[in-house]
């Protein structure tokens, strides 16, 4: 398969690192994965920003993608965290996930180190020409401190057949129009935020990586199904329907309130790690009241 072909289209859970008592409970990870995959999910992502890999120890980090893998079992497509903001430790991770057989890559833009966009397109360069498996580009300025530029991401397209899609999470819908019009049809574009994803798709984006979708798989699955079958009204619905739950689940810093609402549904427990803390008890109250709202009780 070219890496072209595995360019990732429809929705792909950004998957939360369940903990309890500070260690990885890989029993509720287990049961997580088994709900993507029934709920009709294309793929998951462990190991990103919403899985915590910032505290994470290496031992852990590989030892979770290594689980997902175990797990999916080739039933969907598993695309690895191993973004650093030391490129010699995200090609080591990178390697070690092709190892322990992860389909490609989820890579986020350096962070902290504020690259200029030379340096974004050699970190990427240097990632992509020690795999040939498919990497999806992160763009998050937020939380990384700077953008990847649309004319570093066209650069990078077009020098290495194997760097297949970015993941946008700008926040605004010009970027995906901007990435449209530079990239080749081939490269795919995917929202790295829930409540962009029906404008996102309006506009020439695949599909979504998906925060949300941690806890309502296969309505996230749905909504971008329906638009790509060209039911637009549908969709519309749909996103109204979903979007004060998507608002609500960033009340706090991700992964804090879709945790929380995990735990309220007896998944797992709402462990974070520090400096991350739990749930403010006024959000709490505000995320227990959108949740009723959709219909989703508590039962813990």
């Amino acid at each position: 398969m070219s890496a072209s072909s595995a360019a990732p289209v429809g929705t792909y859970t950004a998957l939360v690192t369940p903990f309890r008592d500070n260690r990885v409970d890989e029993k509720a990870f287990e049961h997580l994965l088994e709900e993507q995959i029934a709920a009709g999910v294309d793929g998951v992502v462990p190991v990103g920003t919403t899985g915590e890999s910032a505290t994470l120890n290496m031992e852990e980090h590989l030892r979770v993608i290594q689980h997902t893998v175990e797990v999916v079992d080739h039933r969907i497509k598993v695309y690895a965290g191993t973004g650093s903001n030391s490129t010699t430790e995200a090609i080591y991770l990178t390697q070690e996930a092709k190892k322990l057989g992860a389909d490609g890559f989820l890579v986020v833009s350096p962070y902290y180190n504020k690259p200029s966009q030379a340096g974004i397109f050699a970190h990427y360069s240097a990632l992509a020409e020690a795999t040939w498996l498919p990497i999806i580009a992160y763009s998050v300025p937020g939380r990384t401190g700077g953008e990847i530029s649309v004319d570093t991401m066209a650069g990078l397209a077009l020098k290495h057949p194997n760097i297949v899609a970015i993941k946008e999470a700008g926040g605004s819908i010009e970027r995906f129009s901007q990435l449209r019009q530079a990239l080749p049809d081939n490269v795919t574009i995917l929202s790295g935020d829930d409540s962009m994803t029906l404008p996102a798709l309006a506009v020439g984006a695949s599909g979504v990586i998906s925060v949300a979708s941690n806890l309502i798989p296969k309505d996230v699955a749905a909504l971008v199904r329906t638009f790509r079958e060209g039911k637009v009204t549908e969709a519309e619905a749909m996103h109204r329907r979903l979007y004060p739950l998507f608002r609500d689940l960033f009340i706090e810093s991700n992964p804090v309130p879709v945790k929380t609402a995990l735990a309220q549904q007896g998944w797992m427990t709402s462990e974070v790690r520090l400096p991350l803390v739990p749930l403010q008890p006024q959000n709490r109250d505000r995320l227990e009241i959108v949740l009723e709202q959709y219909g989703l009780q508590g039962k813990s």
